[in-house]
Formats: structure tokens, C-alpha cells, sequence
């Protein structure tokens, strides 16, 4: 069968924005026409490399929203965020007035949708090339990795919306009115038989280009499993054991070390290395630019070479103030910062609040306004977060495994280690210690929706999710627990109604 050509032009134009580091900083040198030949491994490893073209629209801007992006919307909503702009729409997640058609909402639909998409034309294509060079194995491989960012982009979709279409096929056409399929029956059917699938694959346990490894694999199935084991889906105990086992490979299979600082994170050299397991990938010689640097700069305040400084996100003083005292995380120009000389007279520019350093690109900053910082998706500390928290939850309490994981990342913040604890007063440790370590990665709202808790940062306590008050004075509600369906997606198709509760 010789692959639709119609499908494959549309979407090698798409590569043009993906995220194989290696593609983006190649230069297209020829055009495909109607009467190439599309049986070639450089159209199998185009089509892998096109599935990643949406994971940069996790970073995506936000069409009509000055300062906007889709990253800002799991930061708004956990109610630990602050911004300087009223254009982002901030003002519709601190008071929880958002609906169906407020920003963000729509573009991740979006986004996740065409990664959906790209994914499930290069699963259904590549096995029908055949072309000298392009051996079993390496189809295989090439088809872990679209399955696995399925996967991924699947994992988004069911924890912000619930019940989402299940789209598996290219469409013969756009008369798509596709109703909604439950979350579970997405997990069981899509997304853990996809990296269950990946995972028995030979692909290289790391890849310092971007591309999927086994790591990365073993990881996102860790998290899966640790989501499905909680709340939303309450899939049992033994999920916790299958969340610690992945994580566990992934530690002991090694190749992957904490980064001794913290500003190693934010060095362009260390990119797809050391603590770093997968990353969306930016270049900017290829004029793929990380957005976060000038979206998480004070506004206005002038220290860098960016035409615009936003100030999107930062976070609030509570959440500062959670920290212990003496942790390195919330010292100066470590994961916040306070102050920087101005781009122009080289003097202290004080600023009102902390805002965020992990996204600080130096050489952005001062001379190329381009960052070349790639987007973590996982890294070790996760990692590390999630075997403790998977395997106390497994074994009844925590191993001495999980206590020495946590301690690794509280000495790197200079806190005292910790001991035995209970299994209640453990669990509460490790997600403080998520909270503080990953914080602004896009993590924090999952867990809060994953472990129906939240840490109030004014009393100490870990609330209900449903009841908790929010710094703003809002308080979350069940209708908070998912977002809803863009009403863009409902005009056109009404089999996606009813929404969910609240909208």
C-alpha cells in the first residue's frame, strides 16, 4: 500500500516547527512534488520526526492575549501565581471566572489534537514504506516513538478535559462529529498500550538529540501509572507498584545524575544531558525560540535585550514564604530572582517581587534575544519524586530507597535530611518537596488534581481540594477538578455535549 501523498505533503510542511533537534537546525534542500518518491527512510524518520512537532505548543502563544501562553494556564490555576499583565487573561483563573471560551483552553485542545494527529499518521504509514535501509528494527523503534508521544499528548488531554474524542486513524475526511470517550477507557486502551508497546521496543536507553528513549518512555509510564493510581481514576494499589517499577529502572539503569547546581539547568551546554531525561527542543539558529525567558522577565524593567519583558507569571508571596529557611531553591538567583543590572546604565534594577529564574537564559538575556534553553518535561528529580511517592504507596510506607531519594534533593537545597516517617507524614514530604523542586514546570497542577490535596501556604495544611481558598480569596470547587471543552470544538460538534460539570 503506497502512503497517501496528499497526508505526507501536509504534514512534512508541519515538520517545520518539530522539536528533533537535529531537524530543526537542518535547511530543507528540495521540495516534495506529487510524483516523489515517498518510500524512503528520510520520509519514515520525517514522518517520527513531525510527531514532535507539537510538544512546543505546550509553550505555544496565545493568539490575542499580549504576554499569553498555554504554559501560563496550569501555573494560574493552582492559585500560587501572580502576573503584571491583565492581557493574559490571569484575572478569569485567580477569581476561577473561566469558561468555555476563555484563553488557553481552546489552544491545548488544539495543540494536543494535532500531536494526536501527526502521531497517528506516522504510526499508520511507516509500516507500509518499504525502502532499502529502513529494516523491521528500525520501524519498530520509529513507531515507539510516535506511540509513545501519542501517548503523551493523550495523558494532557484526559487529565485537563476527562472525557476527550478517541481519535486512532487518519480521517478519510473532515466530517468528523466524534462524542466523547471516557478517561479510563483513553488510558486502557490508548495510552498505556502505546508506551507498554514503546517499552518492549529496543529503543537506546538515552538520546542526547531529543529524540524518545527508553528513559523517557519509562518515565511518562511512571507518571501514568502514578496518575491512574490516583484520584479521577482510583485504579487500585497495584498501580502504585507498576509507577515505582518504571521509575525504579530508571534510576538504577542509570545514566541520568543530579545536577550539582541549580543554574545548570539553565546553561544551553547541558541540554538533553545530565539531569535532563526529555525535553522539548529549541534552537535558535533554527529560529525556534523558547518562549519563557522574556515571558517570565519583570515588565518593563528593562534588563534585557527583549524588545518585550512580560512579567506573565511569578509566583506569589505565600508560596515564597512556604519554603524553609536556608533552602538554596529560594535564595537568590537560584529558581527566583530579585534583582539584575540594567541592559542600559549596567545598575541594580529592584524588582516588586520574586519572579522566576529556571527559564533565565544569560546570553538571551544580554546580547541574542533568542533562547536556545530547551523545556524539561522529566527530569531526575521527578523521577526520584515519584518512585517515593508510587513505591510508600505500594509498600505501605516508605523504603529506605524513597528516604534516600528525597534526601538527594533536600541536601542539593541544603536542608537536613530527613528520617523515618509514617506513611501519611512521608507522603505529605514528598509532595512539599514536588511542590518546591518543580515548581513552574507545569507539575503542580496535576498533582493537586491527582492527589485531590493542596498545600495552603498561609496555615501549612494540606486542604481538600474541593473547599480550599485560594490566596485570591476563590475557592476550588468540583467544577475546578476539569477544564472544558473549548466552545469552538461544541459549535461544530455537539456529540462533544454535555460539558463538563460547571460549564
Amino acid at each position: 500500500m503506497k502512503p497517501n501523498f496528499k497526508y505526507i505533503l501536509i504534514f512534512l510542511l508541519v515538520l517545520s516547527g518539530a522539536s528533533c533537534k537535529k531537524f530543526l537546525q537542518e535547511n530543507p534542500t528540495s521540495f516534495l512534488t506529487p510524483g516523489s518518491d515517498v518510500s524512503s527512510i528520510k520520509v519514515a524518520r520525517a514522518l517520527a520526526n513531525g510527531c514532535y512537532a507539537n510538544l512546543q505548543g505546550i509553550l505555544n502563544g496565545q493568539s490575542s492575549s499580549y504576554g499569553g501562553n498555554t504554559w501560563n494556564l496550569m501555573e494560574f490555576m493552582t492559585g500560587k501565581s501572580n502576573s503584571d499583565l491583565g492581557q493574559t487573561g490571569f484575572v478569569n483563573f485567580q477569581t476561577l471566572s473561566y469558561n468555555n471560551t476563555s484563553f488557553y483552553v481552546d489552544t491545548w485542545w488544539q495543540h494536543m489534537y494535532l500531536g494526536v494527529g501527526a502521531c497517528n499518521l506516522a504510526i499508520q504509514t511507516i509500516p507500509t514504506i518499504n525502502a532499502p535501509g529502513l529494516t523491521d528494527s528500525i520501524k519498530t523503534n520509529m513507531l515507539a516513538e510516535a506511540r509513545t508521544l501519542r501517548a503523551l499528548f493523550y495523558f494532557f488531554l484526559v487529565r485537563m478535559y476527562g472525557a476527550v474524542p478517541k481519535v486512532t486513524a487518519v480521517p478519510s475526511n473532515l466530517n468528523l462529529l466524534l462524542p466523547r470517550t471516557p478517561a479510563k477507557n483513553i488510558y486502557d486502551s490508548i495510552i498505556i498500550p502505546d508506551l507498554l508497546a514503546a517499552e518492549a521496543s529496543t529503543l537506546p536507553w538515552q538520546d542526547n538529540t531529543g529524540l524518545i528513549s527508553m528513559s523517557a518512555v519509562e518515565s511518562i509510564l511512571a507518571d501514568v501509572y502514578l496518575t491512574y493510581a490516583g484520584m479521577a481514576i482510583n485504579g487500585g494499589s497495584n498501580y502504585y507498584a507498576e509507577s515505582a517499577k518504571r521509575s525504579k529502572a530508571v534510576i538504577v539503569n542509570g545514566g541520568f545524575s543530579l545536577f550539582p547546581n541549580y543554574t545548570d539547568m539553565i546553561k544551553p551546554a547541558n541540554k538533553n544531558k545530565g539531569e535532563f531525561i526529555f525535553q522539548v527542543q529549541y534552537a535558535a539558529a533554527a529560529n525556534s525560540n523558547n518562549p519563557l525567558t522574556p515571558l517570565t522577565i519583570p515588565n518593563y524593567s528593562g534588563i534585557s535585550k527583549y524588545s518585550d519583558e512580560y512579567g506573565s507569571v511569578y509566583p506569589t508571596n505565600q508560596f515564597i514564604a512556604s519554603y524553609l529557611p536556608g533552602d538554596k531553591r529560594v535564595q537568590e538567583k537560584q529558581f527566583f530572582y530579585t534583582t539584575y543590572p540594567s541592559i542600559t546604565t549596567g545598575q541594580p534594577v529592584v524588582f516588586k517581587a520574586h519572579y522566576i529564574y529556571k527559564w533565565f537564559d544569560s546570553v538571551a538575556v544580554t546580547s541574542t534575544a533568542k533562547s536556545d534553553l530547551n523545556y524539561t518535561l522529566y527530569r531526575l528529580a521527578d523521577v526520584y519524586l515519584m518512585y517515593a511517592e508510587a513505591s510508600n504507596r505500594a509498600n505501605g510506607g516508605p523504603g529506605s530507597d524513597a528516604i534516600s531519594y528525597v534526601n538527594l534533593i533536600r541536601a542539593r537545597a541544603n536542608l537536613a535530611p530527613i528520617g523515618t516517617l509514617s506513611q501519611s507524614d512521608f507522603e505529605h514530604e514528598v509532595w512539599l518537596e514536588r511542590y518546591w523542586e518543580l515548581c513552574f514546570e507545569n507539575k503542580m497542577w496535576f498533582d493537586m488534581l491527582r492527589t485531590h490535596k493542596v498545600h495552603n501556604d498561609v496555615t501549612g495544611n494540606w486542604d481538600d481540594f474541593v473547599g480550599h481558598k485560594t490566596v485570591w480569596g476563590a475557592t476550588f470547587t468540583a467544577s475546578q477538578l476539569l477544564f472544558p471543552v473549548p466552545k469552538q470544538e461544541t459549535d461544530v460538534n455537539p456529540n462533544l455535549l454535555p460539558n463538563n460539570p460547571g460549564f
